[in-house]
């Protein structure tokens, strides 16, 4: 298989071809930025997606857009930028042995020898005091979800040696964002950001299922968990699940949300999105090929597309 060995520059086999960190970036940072996947910008997005999700819906349960929404949207970029590099960082350190026996990760900077722990540490903390000094911006209650946000990031490494369901541990940490943003705009929690939430874990579940499936043989024979090699041959049928829950429990975020001073036609254009998203999920699911990495790959990369397109729907209902 391809990445069996790392390339004589350094790039990770499944980065993206013609990368700017592989292209462009200096030469001394490469191995850092490789380790953050600024080479894979795709994790960037589905950490982001549901911040933005978050921002919008609690947009709408308020009918109050502020100028400081602007801010959220920018700090919630950056952030995701920066705290994705730091949870991968921390993964890598972790995951380092494991990384050494698995075709498609053996060539990371660490398995590889590219970085040592003691660097990969420091970069991994530079990262949070920055994450931490745009999450000092938001208001209080904003503030605490993201230190909140800390634990499952913390956990979610060792998942996959205690559980079959590694993807759950992967969901609470990646969606963190749809409360964290809500609650930065509304300035408390509510009931239509935990739907959300929830539909974002579901949506993980979908997505990694069908990465995770790139490494099953690898994982077996090192022990590494996960709903891929739980799921085998019935993977489709679960997935549907996986989607099904994702749409009806992000329907249920939009009319807790939308109602009930909302517009009519704010909440069908809001439920609109859903609805959408799930027909994506369902072209996937008739493209999917379990035993066809390359297929699994680009399947997996597709999801920020399908993040989005509820967020188009969303932003449309707030000019209703």
């Amino acid at each position: 298989m391809q990445g069996d060995t790392p390339t004589p520059d350094g790039q990770v086999s499944d980065s993206v071809s013609g990368n700017w960190v592989d292209s462009h970036a200096p030469r001394f940072a490469r191995p850092y930025l490789r380790l953050s996947r600024a080479d894979r910008p795709i994790g960037t997005w589905l950490l982001l997606i549901p911040c933005w999700w978050g921002l919008a819906l609690a947009i709408l349960a308020g009918g109050d857009p502020r100028p400081g929404d602007l801010w959220i949207a920018t700090g919630c970029a950056l952030g995701a930028w920066l705290m994705r590099g730091a949870g991968c960082t921390w993964n890598d350190i972790t995951d380092r042995e494991f990384d050494a026996q698995v075709a498609r990760t053996r060539s990371r900077p660490l398995p590889s020898g590219q970085v040592t722990v003691t660097g990969a540490y420091i970069w991994m903390i530079l990262q949070c005091l920055l994450s931490l000094a745009i999450l000092l911006s938001f208001n209080r209650a904003a503030i605490a979800m993201g230190v909140l946000s800390l634990l499952p990031v913390a956990i979610y490494p060792f998942a996959k040696r205690f559980t079959w369901w590694p993807q759950v541990f992967l969901g609470f940490a990646f969606n963190w964002g749809a409360l964290l943003a809500w609650t930065a705009h509304s300035g408390s929690l509510g009931w239509p950001a935990v739907f959300l939430y929830a539909a974002g874990i579901a949506w993980t579940l979908f997505y990694d299922t069908i990465y995770a499936h790139q490494d099953t043989e690898d994982d077996e024979l090192i022990g590494i968990k996960s709903t891929a090699r739980l799921f085998g041959q019935n993977t489709a049928q679960w997935l549907k699940y996986f989607l099904a829950a994702t749409v009806a429990l992000m329907g249920l975020a939009v009319i807790e949300a939308a109602l009930p001073d909302a517009p009519l036609m704010a909440l069908v254009l809001a439920l609109a999105g859903p609805w959408a998203m799930g027909w994506h999920m369902a072209w996937q699911l008739r493209g999917l090929d379990i035993e066809d990495n390359a297929k699994l790959l680009q399947l997996f990369r597709v999801n920020r597309d399908t993040g989005l397109i509820p967020l188009v729907f969303f932003c449309a209902a707030l000019l209703v």
